[in-house]
């Protein structure tokens, strides 16, 4: 069932059923969540059933903005170093997920067990509105891993959640991402911050804000925190990916000719096709815009059935990380 995430009542259906220990699917800037109590343990693991996610991948849990926000911080991490509060000071509201200690006895479901917990507080004014009337119930913060099946592409309209999991749940409307892929994730829990999972949210930035060089996952010897879409193989759509430049994708169509079938191409370049039974789709020039489109092209082209989907591959920038991360991913499975 989807409700209007802009009308209040619907608002507080969710916030209630969330309240009683059930998902509910919620709006962000980045992707649809998969939403659950924190706090209970058996509401979170409702979330891993129903998306066949393994229990031991944690899930970061989604505060609200504001007084409540922070006390939910406090309950669920210990206190942050000061270059991690500069982060949240400068991104949150926004697409930034911390890794931070957790406090013990809390959101152990949602953690995966570990004594590290991942903490975001989305800028998605409808997300806002549902962790606020939540907060209100006594729900502090909100699991949420992306409402899809586990290591399938993303969901970023309620249409996309309502096909991954039918009628049954309730699904709060706010429309389309603007981002499009998930946030970015800067473990805090060693000392120094290291980056986890490239999103909109650049190396530069994140230095910026917080003073100190961002660190990358093999430059420590201490193993890395369990963190959400950091496996090789994740965002991936049905049909088999590959990554390839442009070059090669348009000698390929040149050599397949007019009998090429049940391909399509996302690229940057203009490529051609004699075949009529090809997609070709531009990819924007721009690394934002590309990200915002990028779960939704998949999507699409899984839905016109085809069995291959040749994608250009991203400039190797910065810009262009998160991107070039989750086709990757895609392409790896």
């Amino acid at each position: 069932m989807i409700l209007d995430g802009h009308l209040a009542e619907a608002i507080e259906q969710a916030a209630q059923a969330l309240r009683a220990g059930k998902l509910v699917a919620f709006p962000t800037e980045t992707v649809y969540g998969l939403g659950a109590d924190a706090g209970n343990d058996a509401a979170v693991a409702g979330i891993f059933e129903a998306k066949g996610r393994p229990s031991n991948h944690p899930l970061i849990v989604h505060v609200c903005a504001g007084a409540k926000g922070d006390e939910a911080l406090s309950r669920f991490a210990l206190p942050l170093p000061d270059f991690a509060m500069k982060l949240v000071h400068a991104f949150w509201p926004g697409p930034l997920t911390l890794i931070a200690p957790r406090q013990a006895g809390v959101a152990t479901a949602a953690a995966g067990g570990q004594d590290t917990i991942g903490l975001r507080c989305p800028s998605h004014p409808v997300a806002q509105a549902l962790l606020v009337a939540c907060a209100e119930h006594g729900v502090a913060g909100l699991a949420g891993p992306s409402a899809n099946r586990f290591g399938r592409v993303s969901p970023t309209t309620a249409a996309h959640v309502q096909g991954e999991f039918g009628d049954e749940l309730l699904i709060i409307d706010g429309g389309p991402c603007e981002v499009g892929i998930e946030s970015t994730i800067v473990d805090c829990s060693r000392g120094v911050p290291v980056l986890l999972r490239p999103g909109l949210i650049t190396r530069a930035q994140i230095e910026a804000a917080c003073g100190e060089k961002l660190r990358d996952r093999n430059d420590l010897s201490a193993p890395d925190p369990r963190a959400s879409g950091t496996l090789e193989a994740h965002y991936a759509p049905s049909a088999k990916l590959r990554l390839m430049d442009a070059k090669a994708i348009q000698t390929a169509l040149d050599v397949l000719g007019p009998d090429a079938a049940h391909i399509a191409v996302w690229s940057r370049t203009e490529l051609k096709s004699r075949s009529a039974r090809v997609l070709v789709k531009r990819m924007p020039q721009d690394a934002a815009a590309a990200a915002q489109l990028l779960f939704a092209v998949l999507r699409d082209f899984d839905a016109q059935g085809v069995r291959l989907i040749w994608v250009e591959t991203p400039p190797d920038t910065h810009e262009w990380e998160g991107v070039r991360d989750r086709l990757q991913r895609a392409a790896a499975s």
